[in-house]
């Protein structure tokens, strides 16, 4: 048995990386196309261009995986099945469950080198390819993260209006709210201040304090020299404001949750991505449980590419629907676990019982 579990996991993987250089290509060549118009702008050149792309392979490969593995495995075992490889298989004592269980090892360990390229090596490459391609064009790198923002931490209220590269602010407003009664007690200003070591140290502030006694305020101004605001958020953080839940990593995503939930902030489009990148290994290992039984049911079956073709369509119905979960989620507020985790448990079942109805044969 240990031959042809070899054999199949050679057919597997030839099959699945075939796809993925075929697939990653497509969607490469295409995101090459996008940079045609900037090549010549500054010294962003042909060579440029090509770089940026090839930095920009493994967020793509990550994006795809789960098409690419189960691609991969339809056509494998498609093409064993065309040649009655598999009915050789069941003949020499090796049952359903057991290809099936092959299968799933090596799309497991496929799965589990692509989120460690997803996880580790593309964020990092694709900040490099970032900052590159504005370098190249003649663009300041420090522009991609002059982007205002307000913050809520340790009960203050703060606003950056412009954050250079996650360590110094320009115009910065630290307010405290009185917990009590709702009112606020002072006010900091500053033209400049030094983000470091989970503190903010301003020059120059003007800090207002605001006093209100039977109705009437009265608001004190002084002048200090250096202004301190602990706080419990990082550098990492920071920066990860100016981009989008999916181009952060799963740890970013879980930092990110804890620190908006501690506020009391919404951080649902953070916990749909989070759940959705979790689930995706199970509802990956669902889709191609599901697909099997049309591989299996096509044995002798002269229609094996139609089947074959049918149980990619589902398979891919079943991953947009979990997709469109996700928004729905946000939409109407429904719990993210359940919406990401529901829709692979219920096609999971189905998967399970056609698996069992085509070993029982």
């Amino acid at each position: 048995m240990k031959i042809l579990d070899r054999y199949i996991a050679k057919t597997l993987l030839k099959y699945s990386l075939s796809v993925m250089l075929i697939l990653v290509g497509v969607f490469a060549f295409f995101k090459f196309l996008e940079e045609v118009d900037d090549i010549g702008r500054a010294n962003y050149a042909l060579v440029d261009a090509a770089v940026y792309i090839i930095l920009l392979v493994p967020s793509i490969t990550y994006t795809l995986y789960s098409l690419i593995i189960l691609l991969g495995c339809i056509l494998g075992l498609g093409h064993l099945a065309s040649n009655r490889e598999l009915v050789v298989m069941r003949g020499s004592g090796m049952s359903i469950v057991g290809v099936t269980k092959t299968t799933l090892k090596i799309s497991i360990i496929f799965a589990v080198v692509m989120i460690f390229i997803g996880e580790i090596i593309a964020p990092i490459s694709s900040d490099y390819a970032q900052k590159y391609r504005a370098q190249e064009l003649g663009k300041r790198v420090v522009d991609t993260s002059q982007q205002g923002f307000w913050i809520k931490d340790s009960g203050n209220i703060i606003h950056i209006d412009k954050n250079i590269d996650g360590k110094v602010f320009n115009n910065i407003t630290v307010i405290k709210p009185n917990q009590t009664n709702n009112r606020l007690d002072w006010i900091a200003f500053s033209k400049t201040a030094l983000f470091e070591q989970n503190k903010i140290s301003a020059d120059k502030t003007s800090i207002f304090n605001i006093d209100a006694n039977n109705g009437f305020f009265k608001i004190d101004k002084k002048i200090v020299d250096k202004h301190i605001t602990k706080v419990d958020f990082d550098t990492e953080l920071i920066q990860s404001f100016k981009k989008q839940a999916k181009e952060l990593s799963m740890l970013a995503l879980f930092k990110h949750i804890l620190f908006l939930s501690d506020n009391q902030l919404s951080s649902g489009a953070h916990e749909v991505e989070l759940y959705s990148r979790l689930m995706k290994p199970l509802t990956l290992i669902a889709m191609i449980i599901l697909s099997l039984p049309f591989v299996f049911g096509s044995l002798r079956d002269s229609s094996l590419g139609k089947k074959i073709f049918m149980g990619v369509v589902i398979s891919l119905f079943f991953e947009l629907s979990s997709r469109i979960g996700g928004i729905l989620s946000l939409r109407f507020d429904f719990n993210h676990l359940l919406s990401a985790s529901l829709p692979t448990a219920i096609i999971f079942i189905i998967a399970v019982i056609l698996l069992q109805r085509i070993s029982a044969r």
